[in-house]
């Protein structure tokens, strides 16, 4: 087997490098480097239409816009407070709570969609509750319309991280609009990404101003600081790399759909190999590709890990292990593992093989037959 391509995390679907020069060039003749130049500007109002979107602001990264939204909602001040949150998720969702001097509660998982489960919510409310920040774990979308309930019922805020999210459609709404607020992260190994940033989509311009103001160390005009900020502002580089990227994105995400559909073929049928749902979307992102190696497969998970990347092909346990197994979270409320028995075994089992859009049959190939020579 050729290791002349190999499938780590790469970007493959970067756009030619001749097409970013006359961006660059522009950037470069205005010297308007960051601020809200005019690629910041272009890049918002144009995600803003493709996501059929009220408004949103540009961010540097996902988590500087989720210390953002927090501090937008009133959650990051002096009060403290418990934020009923998943385990299942990456490592940063909880930081930004801790940073924002939250107390993260844990709550179990759904086995199907591996988001957060709203039935287990009641249990996990305390005087101190202020909020809650479910995950559209892998683009799929979490319950929103029980959640929503619940949150209006207790007067809650309710923020959601759709990282995965991006370009997700349902055919009961938008699910970037559910929440009070929602982020978004553009990391290279999203769907879409500006080399790092992140979004913070708002329901209103009103809101949007406020968001801007906190992503600007809280300035209202150029000597008046109105409250606590950060500097969360993407620049002039990454927003025109996106600017570049967007129009690609169907077509992108069109190329995955078919590397989702190979795999299905493929591995349909594997004894202790569990595909992921199809999700129930008007239209998936397939930013993902989640198995589950049970114990009826030929081997262990470790094994086929290290299988795959002795052939050159990067698959992650995203996400092992879960927040509340790291140090800093185990003494946090609802961490223990029997409070979250499937975040627990799906995070000892998942195993996200590769997929983006610069893949095809061949590479599909590749991974399967080494599944496929160990099960």
């Amino acid at each position: 087997m050729s290791l002349d391509k190999p499938l780590f995390v790469t970007r493959p679907d970067l756009p030619p490098l001749e097409d970013f020069l006359p961006a660059l060039q522009q950037i470069w003749a205005s010297r308007q480097l960051t601020n809200n130049g005019p690629f910041h500007q272009r890049l918002e109002a144009e995600l803003c239409h493709h996501l059929g979107v009220p408004a949103l602001s540009l961010f540097n990264n996902g988590t500087t816009a989720l210390l953002a939204a927090l501090r937008a909602l009133g959650l990051g001040d002096s009060q403290g407070g418990e934020v009923i949150t998943t385990p299942f998720s990456f490592v940063a969702t909880t930081h930004a709570l801790r940073w924002a001097g939250l107390t993260p509660v844990f709550v179990d998982i759904e086995p199907d969609t591996f988001t957060l489960d709203p039935r287990l919510l009641q249990a996990a409310l305390t005087p101190r509750t202020r909020a809650i920040l479910p995950v559209h774990v892998y683009g799929h979308p979490c319950h929103t319309a029980e959640i929503a309930a619940f949150a209006a019922q207790h007067g809650l805020k309710l923020l959601y991280d759709a990282a995965h999210a991006f370009g997700v459609r349902c055919a009961s709404g938008n699910l970037l609009c559910a929440g009070d607020l929602s982020i978004l992260s553009f990391h290279a190994t999203k769907v879409f990404h500006t080399v790092e940033g992140g979004a913070v989509i708002c329901p209103s311009v009103d809101v949007k101003r406020r968001v801007d103001r906190i992503k600007n160390f809280g300035f209202v005009d150029e000597v008046t600081v109105s409250e606590l900020g950060i500097n969360g502002k993407m620049n002039e580089l990454q927003a025109a790399l996106g600017c570049l990227q967007l129009p690609q994105a169907a077509a992108n995400n069109a190329r995955r759909a078919a590397v989702d559909a190979a795999y299905r073929r493929t591995l349909a049928g594997l004894a202790g190999l569990l595909l992921p749902p199809v999700p129930a979307v008007a239209e998936h992102n397939h930013g993902y590709f989640p198995v589950q190696i049970t114990a009826d497969f030929g081997c262990s998970r470790e094994v086929l890990v290290q299988r795959l990347r002795e052939a050159g092909i990067l698959a992650r346990r995203y996400f092992h292990p879960l927040i509340s197994e790291f140090p800093m979270y185990t003494q946090m409320p609802g961490a223990g593992p029997q409070n979250l028995p499937v975040a627990t075994r799906v995070a000892r089992q998942v195993l996200c093989l590769p997929i983006h859009a610069g893949m095809d049959e061949a590479d599909v190939q590749r991974v399967t037959e080494v599944i496929r020579a160990l099960a």
